[in-house]
C-alpha cells in the first residue's frame, strides 16, 4: 500500500469533521426507441458468468437474469421515446469581469458571461444541441455531469473527443432519458477551469412537471480569493495533500448573500448543486417542512430527512420545500454543518400577511429501487484501493490500485490507453458490485459516468439509502461497495471528484460492453 501524504498538526477543514454516516447506515444504478416510455428494460442474456440456468427460462445460448437483475428491472428508462422538439443552445467559454460574491468585480471564466452558467431547462425526451465555442486561452470540453449520453457525447477529451481548442467549436447532442437535476463543466484542467467559474445546471424536467409554487436551483461553491482575485495558484501541495482546494468565501449563485424571498404557504422544489473544486457541504434546513425527494438526479423511493446529508463535490439533492404559515415575517438561515465551524449558505426570507393556498400533490419521490441486500456473497467484480504517494508532475500522485492516470494537458488529456491503469470491463445489463477501499485520510468523492449506482455498504455494513447516485463520499480509512447495472456501452471515465485529486491521477476508466 502506499502512504498517506503528511497530515499537517492541528485541524484543517474536512479532516477535522467527525466522521458521520448520516441515514446511510442501517437496516436494511439506447437499445431501441419505443413509441411509449420503455421502463428500464436491461438487456436479457448478460448474468454473469456462473449463474445457473433456469428450466425453460431461456435458450441454452442466453444467460439467464440474476435476482439483482430482475430487482432492477423498472428503475428508470433504456430508452425514452423523442418528443420531436430540439432545443437549440449556444454556449461560449470565456473570460469575464463579474459583480460576484459581494458584488466587486471579479475576473472569471464563465459560460455566456455568467456564473453560475446558463441554467438550461428541457424536458426528458426532447432533443438538446448544444454549439459549443471555445474563447479560452486554454483547450477544454463540457462534460454532462450525471446525464446518460451516448459515449461520444460525454466531453472527456481523449477518450469521448478530441479536446476542443482555443477558437473552436464542438456541437453536443442527446435525448436526456432521465428527468432531474444534472450539470455541466469541463473535463479537461478541470481542478482550474471549473474554480475559474465554469459550471452551469441542466434541469431535464418531466413530460408533466409537478405543480410547485416555484422550482429553483442553488449552485453552492467556494472560492479562494487573494488581494481581490481568484487565487492563481492551482493544484498546490496543500490542496494535494489535503480535500483538494477549499475557498475562503463560499457562495449560493456567485453570492455570499443569496436571499430567497418567498410567501407562508408556498411549496417549492429546490435544487441543490455542489460544484465546488473540494468542500463538502452538509446543509441545514431546520424550521423549514423539506424533504429530499431526488439525489443525483433521479427520484428517491420515498421522501427523506435532508439532515445531515454530506453534499460532496459534483453531488445533487432536490427538496421539496412547503413553507409554513407560522413562519411568516421570519428570515431562516441555511447553515452548512460539515465542519466543526459552520457556515451560512443563504437566507429564506418569509414575507408577512396571509398564506397562499399551498399546492397539494403526491411527493414525487416514489421511484423504483431495488434493495439488493443480499450481495455480501457477491464477489467485487473490480475492487480499488485509493492511496497517494510522492512523485509525478504535480509532486504528489494520487492512485487507483497503485497507479496515476496522465495527463497532456496542452493536446488533449491521456488517452484511454494512456491512462495506465488496467481498464476494467463490466458486462452490459448485467450486476456488478464494485468496492472503494480508502487506504488514506482523505475524503474521495467517487464519480462514475455513463451509469447510476446505489450504494450497498459501508466498511462491511449494510446501507439503507432508497435511491441512486452518481457519487458517493468515500470518508478516511473506510471501504465502500456499490451495485451498478450498466445499460450504456463505451468507456466511461471514473474518478474522484475533488478536482486536485483526479489532476493528480485519480481516474480510471469503466469498459461497458456485450459480454
Amino acid at each position: 500500500m502506499q502512504p498517506t501524504p503528511p497530515q499537517p498538526a492541528g485541524p484543517t477543514h474536512a479532516a477535522a469533521a467527525p466522521r458521520r454516516h448520516p441515514w446511510i447506515i442501517g437496516a436494511a444504478l439506447a437499445a431501441a426507441l419505443a413509441a411509449a416510455l420503455v421502463l428500464g428494460r436491461p438487456h436479457r442474456g448478460l448474468a454473469p458468468e456462473g449463474e445457473p440456468a433456469r428450466a425453460g427460462a431461456a435458450p441454452a445460448h442466453v444467460k439467464p437474469l440474476t435476482a439483482q437483475v430482475r430487482e432492477f428491472e423498472g428503475s428508470y428508462a433504456e430508452a425514452v421515446a423523442p418528443t420531436g422538439v430540439v432545443r437549440e443552445v449556444a454556449l461560449e467559454a470565456a473570460p469575464a469581469t463579474l459583480p460576484l460574491l459581494d458584488g466587486r468585480p471579479l475576473e472569471v471564466w464563465a459560460y455566456n458571461g455568467q456564473v453560475p452558467g446558463p441554467t438550461i431547462r428541457v424536458r426528458r425526451g426532447d432533443t438538446l444541441r448544444v454549439t459549443f465555442t471555445n474563447r479560452l486561452p486554454q483547450p477544454t470540453t463540457v462534460h454532462w455531469h450525471g446525464v446518460r449520453v451516448p459515449n461520444a457525447m460525454d466531453g472527456v477529451p481523449g477518450v469521448t473527443q478530441p479536446a476542443v481548442p482555443p477558437g473552436g467549436t464542438f456541437v453536443y447532442e442527446f435525448v436526456p432519458r432521465d428527468a432531474g437535476t444534472f450539470w455541466f463543466h469541463p473535463h479537461l484542467r478541470s481542478s482550474e477551469q471549473v474554480e475559474r467559474g465554469l459550471y452551469g445546471v441542466l434541469i431535464v424536467e418531466d413530460p408533466e412537471p409537478t405543480p410547485y409554487s416555484r422550482d429553483i436551483a442553488w449552485v453552492l461553491d467556494d472560492w479562494r480569493i487573494r488581494e481581490g482575485a481568484i487565487d492563481p495558484r492551482f493544484n498546490t501541495p496543500h490542496d494535494l495533500m489535503h480535500d483538494g482546494r477549499w475557498g475562503n468565501v463560499i457562495t449560493v449563485n456567485g453570492s455570499t448573500d443569496e436571499r430567497l424571498a418567498v410567501q407562508p404557504g408556498e411549496r417549492i422544489r429546490l435544487r441543490l448543486l455542489n460544484a465546488a473544486n473540494g468542500r463538502v457541504f452538509a446543509p441545514d434546513f431546520s424550521g423549514l417542512d423539506a424533504r429530499v425527494i431526488a439525489v443525483d438526479g433521479l427520484y428517491a423511493a420515498r421522501p427523506l430527512d435532508p439532515a445531515g446529508f454530506e453534499l460532496a463535490p459534483g453531488n445533487r439533492i432536490d427538496l421539496d420545500i412547503t413553507v409554513p404559515a407560522s413562519t411568516a415575517g421570519r428570515q431562516i438561515g441555511v447553515i452548512d454543518r460539515f465542519t466543526r465551524r459552520p457556515n451560512a449558505l443563504a437566507s429564506i426570507d418569509v414575507s408577512q400577511g396571509a398564506a397562499v393556498q399551498t399546492p397539494v400533490f403526491p411527493s414525487p419521490a416514489t421511484a423504483h429501487v431495488p434493495a439488493w441486500r443480499d450481495t455480501d456473497s457477491i464477489a467485487p467484480r473490480s475492487e480499488y484501493v485509493l492511496a497517494a504517494r510522492r512523485g509525478g508532475e504535480l509532486g504528489i500522485e494520487w492512485t487507483l490500485n497503485g497507479a496515476a492516470a496522465r495527463h497532456a494537458h496542452d493536446i488533449e488529456a491521456a488517452s484511454g490507453d494512456g491512462h495506465a491503469h488496467e481498464i476494467a470491463a463490466l458486462p452490459r445489463g448485467a450486476f456488478s458490485k464494485l468496492r472503494f477501499v480508502n487506504d488514506s485520510g482523505r475524503l474521495h468523492p467517487i464519480h462514475l459516468h455513463g451509469m447510476f449506482f446505489k450504494v450497498l455498504s459501508r466498511d462491511g455494513r449494510p446501507a439503507d439509502e432508497p435511491f441512486f447516485r452518481d457519487t458517493v463520499l468515500v470518508h478516511p480509512r473506510e471501504a465502500v461497495d456499490i451495485g451498478v447495472v450498466p445499460l450504456d456501452e463505451g468507456r466511461w471515465m471514473l474518478h474522484c471528484h475533488i478536482l486536485e485529486h483526479a489532476e493528480a491521477g485519480m481516474m480510471s476508466l469503466l469498459d461497458v460492453k456485450a459480454m
